[in-house]
């Protein structure tokens, strides 16, 4: 069984189609998928993407992006749409209640076989272990009863690094942030937010969140997307694979055993900007 791990969605169906049908991974029926999040939002099918990874049942393994959390906070009424939003076939749809509910049972981390896969980043001091343990208390916000009251209080910049000892919205905001918004960050793990170009834009004082020296998850893979700027990055013990679908540029998927890439073209849905 192949495991083939897959880049930036963002409701971009129809290169997905054309992924799924290279003969690399069509021809394997028992193949499962990781995708690293951002599922929906800004391409042009949403709800046929959402359901197209849902169909995989099993075989599917999906981390929440920011878009994707946007989605719930929407339908949850605690965010307004965006201009650039293209959710609304979802909340729409006759199925709505279940692909939302679907979708907050979704991981924002997930590890096997060496390779951990989030949306964004994981903050430099934080292991394997202790990432997975840290989004299990967001996912147990997000499946919970009061999920709706958990994306009220979910946004904001604030506190930017982490710290043992925050507790409440506080300790779950670092969380969401460091696993789906992070780009840049300090040595010591203060995050950074406004900051979008690719790696070598970084704001003074910060840098990349793998380039920290020493990073405590050095001896594994840790596998995101979320970072179209920095485009498609393989070294030891990292692997990008936001390539700019949405933008025009490729769908990007890794097989898990060797990082054998396959890549399809995608059609420009949006004009960075």
């Amino acid at each position: 069984m192949s495991i083939w791990m897959i880049g930036d969605l963002q409701g971009c169906c129809a290169p997905l189609e054309s992924l799924l049908a290279r003969p690399e991974i069509a021809g394997d029926a028992d193949a499962h998928f990781w995708f690293a999040g951002d599922l929906v939002n800004r391409g042009p099918a949403s709800l046929a993407t959402i359901r197209r990874v849902m169909a995989l049942g099993e075989r599917a393994v999906a981390v929440l992006g920011n878009h994707d959390l946007h989605l719930l906070a929407v339908a949850a009424g605690v965010r307004k749409p965006g201009k650039s939003d293209t959710i609304q076939d979802i909340l729409d749809a006759p199925d709505a209640a279940e692909i939302l509910r679907w979708l907050r049972h979704r991981p924002l981390a997930h590890y096997q076989h060496g390779h951990l896969l989030v949306h964004a980043g994981v903050l430099p001091g934080w292991t394997a272990a202790q990432t997975l343990a840290l989004a299990g208390e967001v996912e147990a916000a997000l499946r919970g009863p009061d999920w709706k009251g958990f994306l009220t209080r979910m946004y904001g910049n604030l506190p930017a690094a982490w710290d043992d000892s925050l507790q409440g919205a506080d300790r779950l905001r670092v969380i969401v942030n460091a696993l789906t918004r992070m780009r840049f960050c300090t040595a010591d793990g203060t995050m950074e937010f406004a900051a979008k170009d690719g790696a070598n834009h970084a704001p003074p004082g910060f840098m990349p969140w793998f380039d920290v020296p020493s990073r405590a998850t050095e001896s594994v893979t840790v596998v995101f997307g979320h970072w179209s700027t920095l485009g498609l990055l393989e070294r030891p013990g990292l692997l990008a694979l936001d390539t700019g679908c949405v933008w025009g540029g490729h769908l990007t998927a890794a097989r898990l055993e060797d990082h054998k890439l396959v890549q399809v073209r995608c059609q420009q849905y949006r004009a960075p900007g």
